[in-house]
């Protein structure tokens, strides 16, 4: 079966295309979005009402909408914690880019203590620390390139007393690319970019989708997919073919294509309300 053999936004969980259509159509626009405009959109990529309606509800339950009533209609806005996750994302996307050409030879270190009474912590931290784009060195060891603010992962889970955080350079015997090596899934980190190429690199990528508004909504979502899950490696560590250098070029060239097409159709088909309160 190929892919255009089934729905084009099958392979995606709705909270994902959730998110990513509210950081291209609601994000920075001060607006709530009417519910039936969602649905319809969501329609074009093979998602039916009854998901998006239980995603828009659990995202209110999880603290990242706000429902507006206007008349019979209800209208989603963001929360601020919505606005602080897609404002990460739209960093990704935008500023930091999918290969690190600039790093300065320092690492961050983090270790940390819990006991097993608060297993549940450990695994929110690992969670965010592999978010934050760190690896496991070795048992209790986490690094990641560059510098990073430990503050502000650890922070919020009410741990910063039992973290351990500094910034070193490598000496010898050991060298950066062992460290990429060996905290690193390469391949797995790779085979995301290929995927993502497999989909889009083509002339007329995603023929099934029915139009320009559908495809860069995939598109945003398979992209946010690959580089959300990229650590950004040093590029000098990394194989010379590496594919998020093209992946990052078939992104930003499609993405450019589809854009105005994609922003008339947005206006056409989104109901949506200004909001002035968070």
């Amino acid at each position: 079966m190929t892919e255009d053999d089934t729905a084009p936004g099958q392979a995606h969980r709705p909270q994902s295309l959730m998110l990513t259509f509210l950081g291209m159509h609601v994000l920075g626009h001060e607006t709530a979005v009417y519910s039936g405009s969602v649905i319809d959109v969501f329609a074009r990529v093979g998602v039916s009402e009854e998901a998006v309606r239980s995603t828009l509800t659990r995202m209110v339950g999880r603290g990242l909408l706000l429902r507006r009533r206007q008349g019979r209609r209800v209208y989603f806005g963001l929360t601020a914690r919505a606005t602080e996750v897609l404002e990460d994302g739209r960093r990704r996307i935008r500023d930091t880019g999918a290969v690190n050409r600039d790093w300065d030879g320092t690492w961050t270190l983090v270790g940390y203590s819990l006991p097993d009474s608060r297993r549940s912590d450990r695994h929110d931290l690992r969670s965010q620390l592999v978010w934050a784009g760190f690896g496991l060195l070795q048992n209790g060891l986490w690094i990641a390139p560059g510098t990073r603010d430990v503050t502000a992962i650890a922070g919020p889970l009410g741990l910063l007393d039992h973290v351990t955080v500094f910034t070193a350079q490598e000496a010898k015997p050991t060298e950066s690319a062992d460290l990429v090596r060996k905290a690193f899934d390469i391949d797995a980190i790779s085979a995301r970019y290929d995927t993502f190429l497999d989909r889009w690199d083509t002339p007329k990528p995603l023929p099934s989708a029915p139009d320009d508004l559908a495809r860069r909504l995939l598109l945003h979502t398979d992209w946010l997919q690959a580089v959300r899950q990229d650590p950004l490696l040093p590029a000098e560590h990394l194989p010379g073919d590496w594919p998020a250098i093209r992946a990052e070029q078939v992104f930003a060239r499609l993405d450019e294509r589809m854009r105005d097409a994609s922003t008339r159709l947005a206006e056409e088909v989104l109901d949506v309300v200004q909001v002035t309160d968070g």
